[in-house]
């Protein structure tokens, strides 16, 4: 007889429900098993037949870091198109080369760490290029398109599993593991959450990444809002990934707990469920859940929820049903619809910011094209090895003909000379491959070590002549003739061996620092490992660290260094920092000038790499154009008036526009940037981008960097009271739109909006049509303009089109911090139609019923201190590790708080404090009466005690006023008769 084969467990019926079959599976695995699953990479289960499975594949804007793949515009870029739908159709692509590209190589996962919906609160954030916008609505429009692309439209099984970056309120990368954004109830509602809010609640979300910082005093990886928030906006498990490192950041850089099994413990219970720490082993991460449970700061039944929460995804992504999964077999990599849809992408993320009637170019136009990104095709840290490439020269040589376009990239070619005579020279390379950095993919390409197989620089008595490129503040790039970089492998030598700068920490820049107060000398310092170049016998390579180099330095400029360990090798053992003479063979200015000397218009190509001077690790510190490049922006404007700016950069920049005749900006726009910059030079698209975030004309117009309080800060175009270089919104045309026949109506819970569009021009374009609102005579501060729903509209000549919208009642409420929840205020709105939030064509006004007021019951509930209306130099902090807010005066100075409306009844005698931490003073008044109320202090920034004092506040209605000095925390404020 033949035995019967054994029974198929529950957990591989896909006749289940999926949510049976994981408690079928979690109930088969070990505990040790289960454990091993919290890790990023979670290993096979053999005896079950359970894969290996990882968290965490980067495809922001296409398939990152495993290889070739079809590279789209930045995020920035994508949200500078405001078209969802097309978006949704760039994240479908990408989905199926992520499907296509794991059928070829299993290291490609299928749980995607994208998209970044961080605001982009601040234009100087160095991770500025992977968010789309800095207003919530647009933010999360665009982001709810791109996820559901990824998701793919089968009603159970997912092409791919998007998780949304970063949680929360993470705007910068200086000290970005230890500083803490201070976020008042009001930011945290109206801004910080509701792009994370409408894209879950859309339904294509798989989970979200905790942040590196701090929110209000309280590491984002055990941030109480995941639970009180993030998970109640869905019924689908979301499976939250931890950042790479940021658990170990809870004991090592924050010093938040003692130990690490109470960080990872905490992280855990606060609704973490895979932790991103030391790359491929997921030992340590073990341990320290195994020690948590010894300890009894977990239980089993708290590893259950995660791992749980993991599988519920592995079943969506259609693991356990291969002969179900109807994606199966949907990869589709590098198609002619792919690249036909990078360069629709790029041509539509080009914003029009200024045009004297210049653009479009006439077929017959001779062009001088100038710039050290005209022939350049940048990539960033999220992007995919290039398999097409189009830069702007070269889309101009296919558009008008290489005859009629002259080149110059206007920088300077240098020659340095040694204190010997000699200069440095690249020798001749040996025949071998080139090939493009991470080309071959990696899972960490922070590890991709610099190459070794190319000679070392020498002297010689001619040298090589370089091309300098200034980045800023003084940092170079220096190139050799046949376009490889100077740069510093683990060896420590320098080589002219990079196709471009890159990597984690950049080993492609350099700093010249003139050597005393007047002489020609300088030293040429690595930034990547801080040490200055030396010549040796057997080669140019970074001084190592010796009593020699450090004395040396001291009598140099400080240098920039990186903020990670020294990664050169022991180069040499007493090397001196060679001093050099920078000779210059030929300034580019001279270059462009003869370029455009008899151009009918001079294209310059600004910008930056994505590398250098702006990038995740690294803040901006101004808004700027690098000095070259200023300065050859006006040699070219000086040599032809007809001069246009092409700027090509991840961020905004400050810029005098009224002596152009004419500007655009477009994010790096991918493998078609050049092909599709053409075509709107020449008209053939007409350019129907629009700014995602405001471009502020000066530094002075900018908060602080830290200063996370919108609201109180007046930040972004929703509260910004000066006048933008260009607004929120902004974006012309070649053609001209019409727009007429407003009409509003409020019914079924939602204002709807009609209006007509038209075409008054002769070609067929874009516009995007935007509808915003302002509160006319609010009882708290408002948005100047708030955006409720935009559309982008083609219309072929002539053509007018009737346009609805309808807005929820909803969009227009405020967070009330004396409810703690949403209130509609009623009363006037305005409803404002037009071309950008301050290009405003058509304008109504509208009555809307609300709630009113009602004042602060604080006899029953007594005041949050985090739920004040207004403060002045206030901070939040954590009032216990694990949840809720207190409020401490910033840099232990004084703070100010105003309660708006208390409700004392029938009258007052006592106020009752809730404080902890350093010892300092309370004065409070209300009605007439004052009271100093003096703090001791506590052991403990958690340990609080209750201090009471006369306050004796007659019945009624009164603002209560509260001012903190020193360095207390102050949590709740109590009332007794």
């Amino acid at each position: 007889m033949t035995a019967s084969p054994p029974p198929t467990p529950p957990f591989r019926d896909p006749r289940l429900p999926f949510a049976k079959r994981v408690d079928d599976l979690l109930s088969r695995l070990t505990r040790d098993e289960k454990v091993s699953f919290l890790h990023q990479f979670a290993p096979a289960v053999e005896r079950l037949g359970v894969a290996a499975f990882r968290t965490g594949q980067e495809a922001l804007h296409g398939v990152a870091w495993m290889g070739p793949a079809t590279v789209f515009p930045q995020a920035v870029g994508l949200g500078a198109t405001w078209n969802p739908e097309l978006v949704r159709r760039v994240g479908e692509a990408v989905s199926r080369e992520v499907r296509a590209m794991r059928a070829r190589d299993e290291r490609v996962g299928l749980n995607v760490w994208s998209p970044t919906v961080n605001l982009l609160r601040h234009p100087l954030w160095g991770r500025n290029e992977e968010g789309y916008s800095e207003d919530p609505l647009l933010t999360s429009a665009i982001a709810t398109a791109y996820t559901r692309g990824l998701r793919g439209d089968h009603p159970v099984y997912w092409r791919t599993a998007p998780v949304l970056k970063h949680w929360l309120a993470h705007n910068n990368e200086t000290g970005r593991d230890v500083t803490s954004s201070s976020v008042r109830p009001r930011v945290l509602h109206e801004y910080d959450l509701r792009a994370f809010r409408a894209t879950v609640e859309a339904g294509a979300v798989a989970g979200v990444m905790p942040a590196y910082n701090l929110v209000n005093g309280r590491p984002n990886h055990v941030s109480p809002h995941l639970r009180e928030h993030l998970r109640t906006w869905t019924d689908q498990e979301l499976l939250v990934c931890s950042d790479a490192g940021a658990p170990s950041n809870l004991v090592d850089s924050e010093h938040y707990f003692d130990t690490h099994e109470e960080a990872t413990a905490a992280a855990l219970v606060a609704g973490v469920d895979s932790f991103t720490d030391h790359g491929t082993d997921g030992s340590p991460i073990a341990a320290r859940v195994r020690g948590a449970l010894e300890r009894g700061l977990l239980s089993e039944a708290d590893v259950d929820t995660a791992v749980r929460r993991q599988l519920s995804v592995r079943f969506r992504l259609g693991e356990f049903d291969p002969d179900d999964d109807p994606h199966a077999h949907s990869g589709a990599f590098d198609t002619p619809e792919h690249r036909e849809l990078a360069r629709e992408a790029a041509e539509q993320a080009v914003v029009l910011l200024r045009n004297d009637g210049v653009l479009p170019l006439a077929p017959d136009t001779r062009l001088a094209v100038v710039g050290l990104l005209a022939d350049e095709c940048k990539l960033d840290w999220y992007s995919g090895t290039l398999i097409h490439r189009s830069t702007p020269l070269e889309g101009l040589y296919e558009r008008f003909g290489a005859e009629r376009v002259r080149f110059a990239e206007g920088v300077d070619r240098v020659r340095l000379r040694t204190s010997a005579g000699t200069f440095l020279h690249v020798p001749p390379a040996p025949e071998a491959p080139d090939p493009a950095r991470g080309a071959q993919g990696a899972l960490d390409p922070a590890l991709l070590a610099g190459r070794t197989d190319l000679p070392p620089l020498t002297t010689d008595a001619v040298g090589t002549e370089f091309a300098l490129v200034d980045w800023g503040d003084g940092v170079l790039t220096l190139r050799a003739p046949d376009g490889r970089y100077l740069s510093v492998a683990e060896d420590g030598y320098v080589r002219a061996s990079a196709d471009q700068p890159g990597g984690w920490v950049v080993q492609e820049t350099f700093r010249l620092e003139r050597r005393g107060e007047h002489g020609t000398g300088h030293l040429l310092r690595h930034l990547g490992t801080g040490r200055p170049v030396s010549v040796a016998a057997d080669g140019v390579k970074v001084a190592a660290r010796t009593p020699e180099t450090a004395e040396t330095a001291e009598t140099t400029e400080p240098a920039e260094t990186a903020e990670t360990p020294d990664t050169a090798g022991p180069a040499g053992t007493a090397e001196t920092a060679e001093v050099f003479e920078v000779v210059v063979a030929e300034h580019g200015t001279d270059a462009m000038r003869r370029a455009a000397a008899d151009a009918d218009v001079v294209l310059v190509v600004a910008g930056n790499d994505p590398h250098i001077r702006g990038r995740e690790t690294e803040d901006r510190t101004t808004l700027r154009l690098p000095a070259h490049q200023e300065r050859l922006l006006e040699a070219a404007r000086a040599a032809n008036p007809r001069t246009v700016l092409v700027l090509v950069s991840a961020y905004p920049y400050a810029f005098a526009p009224g002596r152009l005749a004419a500007a655009l900006w477009t994010a790096h726009g991918g493998q078609a940037a050049g092909t599709a910059l053409a075509r709107v030079l020449a008209g053939d698209v007409a350019p129907a981008g629009r700014l995602p975030q405001t471009w502020y004309a000066d530094d002075a117009d900018l908060p602080d960097l830290l200063d996370y309080d919108v609201i109180g800060g007046r930040q972004t175009y929703r509260y910004f009271e000066g006048t933008p270089l260009f607004p929120f919104g902004h974006g012309l045309s070649y053609v001209p739109f019409g727009y007429a026949d407003l009409v509003t109506a409020v019914a079924d819970g939602a204002l709807h909006v009609f209006f007509t569009l038209t075409n008054a021009g002769d070609t067929t374009a874009d516009e995007v049509a935007q509808l915003y609102t302002r509160a006319v005579e609010p009882s708290v501060p408002r948005p100047r303009r708030e955006l409720l729903a935009h559309r982008r509209v083609t219309l072929a000549p002539g053509e007018t089109r009737r346009l609805e919208f309808a807005v929820p009642l909803r969009a227009f409420a405020f967070w009330d911090v004396a409810r703690g929840d949403w209130r509609l205020e009623p009363g006037r709105y305005d409803v404002l139609v037009g071309a950008s939030s301050e290009d405003v064509r058509l304008r109504a006004t509208v009555t809307l019923d609300g709630e009113p007021a009602a004042p602060r019951p604080v006899l029953r509930r007594g005041l949050s201190a985090a739920d004040f209306d207004e403060h002045g130099g206030a901070a939040l902090v954590d009032r216990t590790k694990a949840a809720g807010d207190a409020v401490t005066p910033a840099s232990g100075g004084t703070a100010e708080l105003l309660y708006r409306a208390c409700d004392f009844g029938t009258g007052v005698r006592t106020v009752r404090l809730e404080l902890a931490g350093g010892a300092g003073t309370v004065e409070l008044s209300a009605g007439g009466a004052r009271a100093t109320v003096e703090s001791p202090g506590t052991p403990g920034p958690y340990d609080y005690t209750t201090v009471e004092a006369p306050l004796p506040v007659a019945g009624g209605t009164h603002d209560l006023r509260v001012t903190l000095r020193g360095p207390l925390r102050l949590a709740h404020v109590g009332f007794s008769g």
